[in-house]
Parts: structure tokens; sequence; C-alpha cells
């Protein structure tokens, strides 16, 4: 699938380019993915978007029960048009949704918080499945429907007076652990050919001029 119309819009590219395309999806992954609860300022919203796609998460999935999602472009550096955005907007508990969504998907949901069931970050096991990291808002934090619903819980370790990280910060000490470590590990991480193939064809679309028309006159 979607094979036909990456060959047609490659022309369209350099050499170079495509082989950079076909690199970074290499090492895209849907096996970790990262859920945000109503994080409201730009700058951290964008900065989380970048940390995700500079560690190869595909997809981010954004719940906006009381604040729409909005991104800084300075900060997030075009990491948008990489990623593939949910977001959960259309019910009065987005929360629920999500949640739900998700673990019909076989992900772990797994809230970023102290608790009393919580495990270290160096102690969390990247083999057992797929997982879900649940961020909130520096403040609130993530709310009661995460924590009751979370399969599992996760802390950085701090040593100083303050509470906690800013949200960016804390996603991205997270991913480069977690991530890392599912590298080297033996589960089955990587894209299928069907994902890699939808993937490149949006990213294809979004880089090519004129893409889509091009694709009509081709066909």
């Amino acid at each position: 699938m979607y094979k036909k119309e990456i060959e047609i819009l490659k022309e369209f590219m350099t050499e170079n380019r495509f082989e950079r395309f076909e690199n970074v999806l290499e090492n895209r992954t849907r096996y970790a993915t990262v859920v945000l609860e109503d994080i409201y300022q730009p700058h951290n919203a964008s900065a989380v978007l970048r940390s995700c796609e500079l560690f190869g998460v595909q997809d981010v999935h954004i719940i906006e029960n009381l604040n729409k999602y909005s991104v800084n472009p300075d900060v997030a550096v075009g990491a948008s048009k990489w990623l593939n955005l949910h977001k959960y907007n259309k019910l009065e508990n987005n929360t629920s949704d999500a949640i739900n969504s998700l673990k019909n998907e076989g992900y772990r949901i797994v809230a970023t918080t102290p608790h009393t069931n919580d495990v270290k970050l160096k102690q969390f096991d990247v083999t057992k499945g797929k997982f879900a990291l649940v961020f909130g808002s520096e403040m609130p934090g993530i709310t009661d429907i995460v924590i009751n619903n979370a399969d599992e819980f996760l802390r950085i370790d701090m040593y100083g007076f303050t509470e906690s990280f800013n949200i960016s910060v804390s996603v991205a000490i997270i991913l480069h652990e977690l991530i890392e470590r599912m590298h080297k590990s033996d589960v089955i991480w990587k894209l299928s050919e069907a994902e890699r193939n939808e993937i490149m064809l949006k990213w294809l679309k979004s880089t090519v001029k004129d893409a889509d028309n091009i694709l009509k006159l081709k066909r």
C-alpha cells in the first residue's frame, strides 16, 4: 500500500533527502507513545513535540479538556510536521476517551507521577509491552482519572528542594532513558512496513510542492 505514490513523489526530491527520510523512519516507533493532558503553555507544548520527534516517538496524544493545545513554531522547529498528533477534544471527558482508546490498542497506561506503587525510571520494564507515558501540566499535574486508570506509575529521582521538573524536561529525561533501553532490548519496537509506507507518504506530501496534484496527474 502507498508504494506507487511513494515512487512517484520521490522523483521530485533529491536522492540524499529521500535517504534521510528512510533513515529517520527506520528509528521511528509506536511501541512507546506520549500522552499530554491539558498542556496549555505553548513553550512547553512545543518543546515536548521536539523531544518526541528527536527520540523517534511517532504518535503524540493530546487531551484538551480545559485548555487548547497550541504550539510555538520557534520552539517546535517544525517537529509537528513529522509526527502524528491525535487530539481528544470532542467529549465532556476527553481523558477517559484517550485512555480507553490507548488501552484498546494494547498500551500500558503509565502515569508519570510519584505514587505508592511507583517505580524509578531506571527500574521501569520496557519489555512488558507497549507503553503510553502520560504527562500533565506542571502545577495541577495529571488528573485523578489518569491516576485511577493507570496500569503503572513512574517517577524521576530528584535531589533538590523543588518538587518537580518542567514538563518538557521530564519528557526529555524519560524518553532518553526508555528509548535507549528499548533499542537495546529484544522487543519488536520498529514500525511495520505498512506503517512506514503510510508515514513516508505523509512526509513526502508535506515536502513535495503540489504533491496531491502530481499524484492525480500520474495515476
